[in-house]
């Protein structure tokens, strides 16, 4: 979503872009491919470390510290999603944070933080992002976390069972593993 209003920005179009999260950068940048990516990194690491022994450089088991590591994902998190604001700004789009519904075909009515707001528009992108879904059938149990809860970390889990072949679920598998 904030690269199609950037882009329609850049075109001269006025633009105003709603995001319903605290931060700017949706599903992907927040809780997604980027944290996913960084922590495939640090399996990466741990995993070429291992097969240098067969080379005869032996660097011995990982002692993996968990807050630092879910504090350096965090942290390359935050470094891309912090200039995103400074970007719209630039750029100058207008950023309202809510939770938008269509009332009218070229009308939303946003729910903000101060209270309703209407937005006219004559062109709309519907970039609405993802969310996990409770598969049926599956109980109220913390040990079922969905990929937000994978991503950082849970210090109990020494195994785990990935349900669904999504990309996240099967980096996530890779980085578990490792």
């Amino acid at each position: 979503g904030y690269t199609a209003a950037f882009r329609a920005a850049d075109l001269g179009l006025k633009v105003t872009l709603i995001e319903r999260w605290p931060v700017l950068g949706g599903v992907c940048l927040n809780v997604g491919c980027i944290p996913s990516k960084a922590l495939l990194h640090a399996a990466r690491v741990i995993e070429e470390a291992d097969s240098m022994a067969e080379c005869g450089i032996e660097f011995g088991a990982p002692r993996i510290d968990l807050d630092r590591l879910r504090a350096w994902k965090n942290r390359v998190v935050g470094r891309l999603t912090s200039g995103l604001g400074g970007l719209a700004k630039q750029r100058k789009v207008s950023v309202i944070r809510g939770e938008a519904k269509f009332i009218g075909p070229y009308a939303l009515q946003v729910a903000t933080d101060s209270g309703p707001r209407q937005v006219n528009f004559k062109q709309c992108i519907i970039a609405a992002g993802s969310e996990s879904v409770r598969l049926p059938g599956f109980p109220d149990d913390p040990r079922i976390i969905d990929s937000t809860g994978a991503l950082e970390l849970p210090a109990d889990c020494r195994r785990l069972l990935v349900v669904g072949g999504g990309i996240i679920g099967l980096e996530m598998a890779c980085v578990y593993d490792a």
